[in-house]
């Protein structure tokens, strides 16, 4: 299925400020990736400096810089993604609750973003793996830190991140199969960044967790507009044992899963 029609529907029923912030907290307690992030994210906070200069690469629906604004006051972030409507709509909201002061979003294509020694933090969630040119993208990364700033990826691993049959994802916008361990480690070693730690995400309890709480509703939502009635119901069945899922999930070291949660170093 495509990802980006779904996103562009939910972009448009969530426009207003009430219902906008109401559908970012859904976000976070439906999605296990947003639980991993929320927990990286603080840790990270305590190795930046209060007046970090931030850049969510793929800011999307805006969910991570509305996280990131509200948690770290003193912080300047920047969201960038190559969909103009969802950067025009994110401009509105974050303006409308009154954060235009240090949170600003622009219309760009990583594959030629850089910005020489400006941040101090890079935070990609699901981006990576829609985009061919993966190599270039964390050389661009790399150039546009600061010295021993910090980049975070969140993204599929090869261990059936992109839910592959017949060697096509399950999110036909997806360019890989996700990645391995030693590759994304390999190539962020060659865009010149160091202490580079890789760990699983989404193993058992997270799959299962994934498969009630996104890939049911995603392809419902795929095949008809009846699904949000539908849902809500839905929701209130699955969701508990969800939680309980993401919680194992969170805390389990995980051998093998299907997400790879990946810290790196600008180390000069």
């Amino acid at each position: 299925m495509r990802y980006e029609p779904v996103k562009e529907l939910l972009n448009r029923t969530f426009r207003k400020p009430l219902m906008r912030r109401l559908f970012y907290s859904l976000l976070d307690l439906l999605l296990l990736r947003a639980w991993h992030i929320k927990r990286a994210l603080k840790k990270i906070a305590e190795r930046l400096p209060a007046n970090a200069n931030v850049l969510d690469a793929g800011s999307g629906l805006g969910q991570y810089v509305w996280r990131m604004a509200r948690k770290n006051r003193g912080w300047k972030i920047t969201g960038i993604d190559i969909n103009r409507e969802q950067i025009a709509d994110s401009t509105e909201f974050f303006d409308k609750m009154g954060l235009s002061g240090r949170v600003a979003f622009r219309v760009a294509d990583l594959r030629d973003f850089t910005e020489a020694d400006n941040y101090d933090f890079i935070l990609s969630v699901d981006v990576m793996e829609h985009i061919l040119e993966d190599e270039k993208v964390f050389r661009n990364f790399y150039d546009s830190m600061r010295s021993n700033g910090l980049l975070m990826i969140s993204a599929p691993s090869d261990m059936g991140g992109s839910d592959l049959h017949d060697n096509e994802s399950f999110i036909e916008e997806h360019v890989r199969g996700g990645y391995s361990k030693p590759e994304i480690t390999e190539k962020l070693g060659k865009a010149g960044f160091s202490d580079i730690e890789v760990k699983y995400t989404y193993g058992r309890p997270g799959k299962i967790s994934w498969y009630l709480s996104m890939k049911v509703p995603l392809v419902l939502l795929g095949v008809t507009k009846l699904a949000y009635i539908v849902l809500p119901f839905y929701y209130i069945v699955v969701l508990p044992f969800c939680f309980i899922l993401n919680g194992l999930d969170l805390w389990i070291d995980h051998e093998a899963g299907t997400g790879l949660l990946v810290l790196a170093r600008k180390k000069v």
